[in-house]
């Protein structure tokens, strides 16, 4: 980063100018900030494939004049020794209440008693209306305090579509507020331990919340004139994301600031040098996120490209909060702001003789050794591959925990038809309705098919599944049913609702798979050759952040199936688990690195690697741990993919920071030496200056850090 921006954020003056406008403008924020969740776009077209049959099949429903936004509430009654009269006197006052609930769209049907006569169906359409299932909830709420009073031994659930949608709608309650601070809390307590100061935590976690602020003001206000696509699965991993690696960009700034005020008297002029060094390293750390996360705009999935654009805002809008309003803080506060061990000039750099200082030593002697070793202990790790069931979770599977829904989903398969409550739609045209019906019928997976509904020149068929709704011979039906229909009428019959949209969704999702995944690695790889300037230090990196993704999935669907029971996943978890992992765990070999290069001018490769290694060691570690534990956060909420992505995120940059980057890259920096920077002119250097023949005190070669050089050695050819 140029010294004039650098000059101007740490400037005497210009520093209570920066302080001021995100003051003014964090003011301005906030409110339209608090308007994102009115924003939010919970609708089913807001997660689905935008051009899957079932996708088409809606829009056509809501051309004929369905309202595809009218989801059924099953409400489920049991009573295993039998229904009695007293019962069915009841379920019909409940049908009566039913009829006057407000929000209701059509005719409650029922009661619809099962074959064993042990329980009985009433099936309720319910309006969700442009509000999604944020409507449905308080609806299912009154249905659930009107069906609850009954004659004793008389059970009763509110199921079905609605009920899903309601008790989704629950577990995203309060989502932001509850992440927010215990992503906060977690993050506090990593910083006191780390930076071991009462106060200096305070303004990177400040910093943060103002990014925060600003991001979900910019969202907002795209969302409402620009018609960005919100939901409430991107503004949960927005407010994460943004905690998380703004608190990380804070620690690098930090860090090399303390570093650059035992060189430097004047503390302007040591954030000047800090802000020109760490800046570039920053900046390429974050717009990998950026362009990583702008990579999802090519996915199927709406939610999935919907989410690109949320948090690549969130990552710029951090960036630029983080790199001018971190620098202006730090140096209005003064050093006493590090108490009570406050760096002062001439002062000795801890690194030189730390934790990673010594890891680098024992490293050094045998580096081939060590990234081999490394290596296939990830590639082991990497056989939890085989365990991961990445084709979709089931309704019941999608919660933690067992809510009303799910046990009343469970009941109503034990004594109705099993798919009761999730019809198949179908949608052809009216000259070839009969004979579509008919071939519908012919299925054997179809238990039963209703009269088609003719509008116009169009018409619905609606089918009755034979299995369970989200099981695989459901989708297996809804596959034969397609192929069959195409060879019926003009063969332009289109197959709908839930079942065909999962099985739309779970096909999408793979299919974003195997074309955003290459076109992360590929943005990731064209940064890094530009950052670093070379060919085959970037393909190394790369290689080395794939292979902690495998080993962090592997471990994590073993920890799956042991801890929550739940050996399945959601189709589009390992792409958001390789988005997140590589964007965000390039980072820390981005950091590395660059120090790596920076050093090497003075010292040759091999030596650079070491003082990176020392110098940055803490930092990157302490920004591992900070990311780890807010993606961790996701972990303790009651939704099972956001449970699974917290764990595998946090696994993985663990991994990332812990493993790959502190033992195998170095070890490969080590044993590959100058070549790392083929074909820029670092690897024409023959002589290694800094690998040291004379081994230190304790038999090994000691890096020399920065803080103990000539103030000459300050400035470097290419920095």
């Amino acid at each position: 980063m140029g010294r004039s921006f650098a000059s101007r954020v740490s400037h005497p003056r210009l520093k209570w100018v920066v302080l001021v406008f995100w003051l003014v403008l964090a003011g301005v924020c906030t409110p339209l900030a608090a308007g994102l969740l009115d924003q939010q776009d919970n609708e089913i077209s807001s997660w689905l494939p935008g051009d899957a049959e079932s996708t088409l099949a809606l829009e056509q429903q809501i051309a004929l004049g369905s309202d595809p936004d009218v989801v059924p509430a099953v409400v489920v009654y049991e009573r295993t020794d039998g229904l009695t009269p007293a019962d069915v006197e009841a379920i019909q006052d409940d049908i009566a209440a039913f009829g006057s609930t407000e929000g209701l769209d059509g005719d409650v049907v029922g009661p619809i008693p099962s074959e064993d006569g042990q329980a009985a169906e009433v099936i309720v359409p319910i309006d969700a209306g442009p509000d999604g299932w944020e409507a449905i909830a308080p609806i299912v709420d009154d249905l659930r305090a009107e069906a609850s009073d009954g004659p004793d031994g008389l059970d009763t659930w509110v199921a079905g579509p609605a009920g899903n949608a309601a008790d989704s709608s629950e577990a995203f309650s309060g989502l932001d507020t509850t992440l927010l601070f215990a992503a906060l809390g977690v993050v506090i307590l990593i910083l006191l331990v780390t930076y071991r100061s009462p106060i200096l935590w305070i303004l990177p976690i400040f910093s943060a919340v103002i990014a925060l602020q600003c991001s979900q003001a910019l969202i907002y206000l795209l969302a409402r004139y620009a018609d960005l696509t919100v939901n409430a699965q991107s503004a949960s991993i927005l407010t994460v994301l943004v905690v998380g690696a703004g608190t990380d960009y804070a620690l690098l700034l930090v860090a090399r600031y303390r570093e650059e005020l035992r060189l430097h008297a004047d503390r302007h002029e040591a954030m000047t040098e800090a802000v020109h060094r760490a800046g570039p390293a920053v900046l390429a750390s974050g717009g990998t996120v950026v362009l990583g996360m702008l990579c999802l705009l090519a996915a199927d999935m709406n939610s999935t490209r919907g989410l690109g654009p949320v948090a690549a805002i969130g990552i710029a809008v951090t960036l630029v909060v983080l790199m001018t309003l971190l620098p202006a803080l730090l140096v209005i506060c003064g050093r006493w702001v590090f108490w009570p061990v406050r760096p002062t000039l001439g002062s000795a750099e801890p690194s030189a003789s730390g934790f990673w200082a010594r890891i680098g030593a024992r490293i050094q002697p045998r580096p081939r050794v060590v990234w081999v070793g490394t290596s296939a202990v990830l590639l082991v790790a990497c056989l939890g591959l085989f365990a991961l069931n990445a084709k979709g979770l089931t309704q019941a599977d999608s919660f933690r925990g067992t809510p009303e829904s799910v046990e009343g989903d469970a009941v109503a398969v034990e004594h109705f038809p099993a798919a009761a409550g999730n019809p198949v739609h179908v949608l052809t045209t009216a000259d070839d309705a009969d004979e579509v019906a008919a071939a519908v019928a012919a299925n054997d997976g179809i238990a039963d098919v209703a009269e088609p509904q003719v509008v116009g020149d169009e018409a619905i068929i609606e089918a009755e599944l034979a299995d369970p709704a989200d099981s695989d011979a459901a989708y297996d039906t809804i596959r034969s049913l397609r192929v069959e229909l195409d060879d019926v009428g003009d063969g332009q019959a289109l197959v709908g609702g839930n079942t065909a949209i999962n099985l739309d969704v779970q096909t999408a999702s793979q299919r974003d798979n195997r074309v955003i995944i290459p076109l992360v690695m590929l943005v990731v790889l064209l940064v890094l050759g530009v950052l670093l300037r070379a060919v085959v230090a970037p393909l190394v990196l790369v290689a080395t952040v794939v292979l902690s993704f495998g080993a962090a999935l592997g471990i994590s669907a073993l920890i799956f199936d042991w801890t929550i029971d739940v050996s399945a996943t959601d189709s589009s978890f390992p792409l958001f688990v390789f988005v997140f992992l590589v964007a965000l765990g390039i980072d820390y070999n981005i950091f590395l690195m660059t120090r790596v290069r920076e050093e090497a001018y003075d010292h040759g490769t091999r030596r650079a690697a070491l003082i990176a290694l020392a110098a940055t060691g803490g930092v990157i570690t302490s920004a591992g741990l900070v990311l780890a534990a807010t993606f961790a956060v996701l972990g303790t909420l009651p939704l099972t993919f956001l449970t699974q992505l917290g764990i595998a995120v946090a696994l993985g940059v663990l991994l990332d920071t812990l493993v790959v980057r502190s033992v195998l890259v170095t070890a490969l920096n080590l044993d590959v030496g100058r070549w790392m920077w083929w074909p820029s002119r670092l690897a024409q250097r023959r002589d290694e200056p800094g690998y040291s023949r004379h081994p230190g005190a304790d038999g090994t070669r000691v890096p020399t850090p920065r803080s103990d050089r000539d103030a000459a050695q300050d400035v470097r050819p290419g920095s």
